[in-house]
């Protein structure tokens, strides 16, 4: 654990926490351009949250502790992987914590307990959401796997940091095919842990289309407001992901204000840009049915083995 590290831990915490709900509404704003509406406006996400906490929590009869605990446990998960992964500094806080495996398993957890929570509750459609969300984690987590572990191959460590100042040392990589093909790959699977079309329509109404919003029927209050924040907060970490994994330039690699400076703004600016062209995309994509996504998911698990394999034989 460096000062570096903890430093950047800090900002990349304060950053996601306080920036994923303006990210989201601008990305709304994009769609709602695009489409030629008005729009509700950037800050809109920050206003619905702020009216959620100040109303009463609502708690359906019958639910367990683990229906309770579900939405701190998800914005405790989310968080440490923001803190723990290098965004704004090649260090991290906390080294151990930052490997490819612990990521994606704290990653998995939180998907995981939220599915647990919409079955908790007994009803038709959090049972419904809950079965959609694993089967979309079953493909999606393998696929998160491989894909960057294409990338620790010839860094010779699964740290994310030691990969992250690889890149940095080595920017031509970045064009090779087992980095284009894990871009593609990695591409797909924030789609589908996000929410997003095609995969899932965050702004649907229809019960019967839903994955993520079936699975939160029943929350309400803080508890909702907490699961809205962890939800954008996914969405920046694995923006973030992307930006650090595959456009690593600006990240700061030594403790002083101009570099972390550069360091926040270029993580802005990245997760800003891959943000607004993934709401431009949705506008022209339409819903996949349920029956087709595996064959995405699928796509992109094949991509991502290619990315493994292109490493050890192109190498």
């Amino acid at each position: 654990m460096s000062s570096l590290g903890v430093v950047g831990g800090v900002l990349q915490g304060l950053l996601v926490v306080g920036g994923s709900p303006l990210l989201v509404g601008v990305m709304r704003q994009v769609r709602a351009k695009l489409e030629g509406r008005a729009g509700p406006g950037a800050g809109q996400p920050w206003r619905d949250l702020r009216k959620l906490l100040r109303k009463e929590s609502v708690v359906p009869r019958g639910t367990s502790e683990l229906f309770r605990i579900t939405p701190v446990l998800l914005v405790a998960t989310t968080l440490v992987v923001a803190v723990v992964t290098p965004f704004v500094t090649t260090a991290s806080a906390f080294g151990p914590v930052a490997d490819l495996f612990a990521v994606v398993a704290l990653l998995a957890m939180g998907t995981a307990t939220l599915a647990l929570a919409g079955l908790d509750t007994g009803t038709a459609f959090g049972g419904m959401g809950a079965s959609r969300e694993m089967t979309i984690l079953a493909l999606v987590e393998p696929t998160l796997l491989l894909s960057i572990f294409g990338l620790s191959v010839r860094v010779g460590s699964t740290n994310l940091a030691a990969i992250v100042t690889s890149t940095l040392d080595d920017p031509v990589r970045v064009l090779s095919p087992a980095s284009l093909l894990a871009a593609v790959a990695l591409v797909v699977v924030t789609v589908a842990e996000t929410g997003r079309l095609p995969v899932d329509n965050p702004s649907t109404h229809l019960e019967l289309t839903m994955v993520h919003e079936a699975m939160i029927l029943e929350y309400a209050g803080p508890d909702l407001a907490l699961i809205e924040l962890a939800a954008g907060m996914r969405l920046s970490v694995f923006l973030g992901l992307l930006s650090s994994l595959f456009v690593p330039w600006g990240i700061a690699t030594s403790l002083g204000p101009v570099t972390l400076l550069v360091g926040v703004a270029g993580f802005v600016v990245k997760v800003g840009v891959l943000g607004m062209l993934l709401a431009a995309g949705e506008v022209f994509t339409a819903k996949l049915r349920l029956f087709r996504v595996p064959e995405l998911l699928a796509g992109s698990f094949l991509l991502a083995l290619l990315a493994v394999a292109a490493s050890f034989f192109l190498a």
